[in-house]
């Protein structure tokens, strides 16, 4: 059985745009006994061969400046990391693999980074929230096993252009191919791209996840002790 976000924000305070953010664990924790489906996962101990490169832990962003505390994993729902391990094994299959550059993002974050864009097409809008922020959206491309090298998409990560956009075709047709790749795969299993972003998916429905500005600290906490509920959805 289902508890709307609602029930549980009737005892909460809402944010100064009206939403309602979670931050303590067990908050959390009681939305996760309710859907197991929301659990938080550490994507590195999930997903055999996945590579990261978080790009927020370091200064190798747009902001130039470290967004998160060292971190050495990140997090998605269970819902998405599902997924994920599903097209991280085909991907295998053809000696493939995926390179995460993001995936949740605290909600704290997306306010500081709203603030020198405040351009909807390229970072979101803290009145919204993200899907970052829902732990249901994951920034990546897709790597050689063999050689660890990131294929040709075109741009880098983070790139705020026209040419980023998956709709931009006056490019090789190498990268072509391989922007359509990683998106015809992560369709497959149920993401859906953003169009001005080519490294950018989510899962559908974002409204059924609650926002969270829960630390990487508490996470980690909550994964090691196994703190997640195996009730059924």
């Amino acid at each position: 059985m289902l508890i709307s976000v609602a029930t549980f924000a009737q005892d909460s305070i809402l944010n100064k745009y009206g939403l309602w953010v979670i931050k303590d664990i067990n908050q959390l924790q009681k939305t996760i006994d309710n859907n197991a489906g929301k659990a938080m996962i550490d994507i590195k101990k999930a997903i055999p061969g996945i590579q990261l490169d978080l790009r927020y832990a370091g200064t190798n962003n747009f902001m130039h400046e470290k967004l998160y505390p060292p971190i050495r994993t990140t997090y998605l729902r269970k819902d998405a990391t599902d997924k994920l391990i599903q097209v991280q094994a085909e991907l295998m299959k053809n000696h493939l693999g995926l390179k995460v550059f993001d995936a949740y993002r605290p909600y704290s974050v997306t306010e500081r980074l709203w603030e020198p864009v405040q351009d909807d097409r390229y970072a979101a809008d803290p009145k919204k929230g993200s899907g970052h922020n829902r732990g249901i959206a994951v920034d990546l491309t897709i790597i050689s096993l063999q050689t660890k090298k990131e294929l040709d998409m075109g741009t880098g990560f983070d790139n705020f252009s026209d040419t980023a956009h998956l709709a931009f075709k006056n490019l090789p047709d190498t990268v072509l191919q391989n922007r359509n790749l990683l998106q015809s795969i992560m369709e497959k299993y149920g993401f859906i791209a953003l169009e001005t972003e080519w490294w950018h998916y989510y899962l559908p429905n974002s409204n059924l996840y609650e926002l969270l500005d829960v630390s990487f600290k508490k996470l980690a906490r909550l994964n090691k002790q196994k703190y997640v509920s195996t009730k059924p959805k």
